[in-house]
């Protein structure tokens, strides 16, 4: 039983591990495409005009909401094989930043998506 409980500690440790990883390559990818819509945003009138600015944060904070579902899940995992009240603060806290990007994210999108709705019928009236 003890040795199940080792390898099963050794396979969360490892799995806390790529799931870090993991969020990081999101969180690095989601800040350089970011980076580079930005400065293409900046540098070409054409693509300021088809572009709008706060798109751009939106597609931004998918990447960082992402990210941070990774971290989620390993501290998830983390949480399980070591449950301290450190971890558990650190979850919570995970879960309560995630929840609130996730909740204000969604409001803007759907302010985005009004936005973008009475544009078109304004230019195909």
């Amino acid at each position: 039983m003890e040795h199940t409980r080792m390898v099963l500690h050794d396979i969360a440790e490892w799995a806390v591990l790529l799931v870090d990883c993991m969020a990081v390559t999101v969180a690095v990818a989601g800040s350089i495409i970011t980076f580079v819509a930005g400065a293409r945003w900046l540098c070409s009138a054409a693509y300021r005009a088809q572009t709008p600015i706060r798109t751009i944060w939106i597609w931004y904070a998918r990447w960082l909401v992402a990210a941070l579902t990774f971290l989620l899940a390993a501290d998830i995992i983390e949480t399980t094989i070591a449950p301290t009240y450190e971890d558990l603060i650190r979850l919570g806290v995970i879960a309560l930043i995630r929840t609130f990007l996730n909740y204000f994210l969604d409001k803007d999108l759907q302010e985005f998506q009004t936005l973008q709705r009475e544009a078109e019928e304004r230019h195909g009236a």
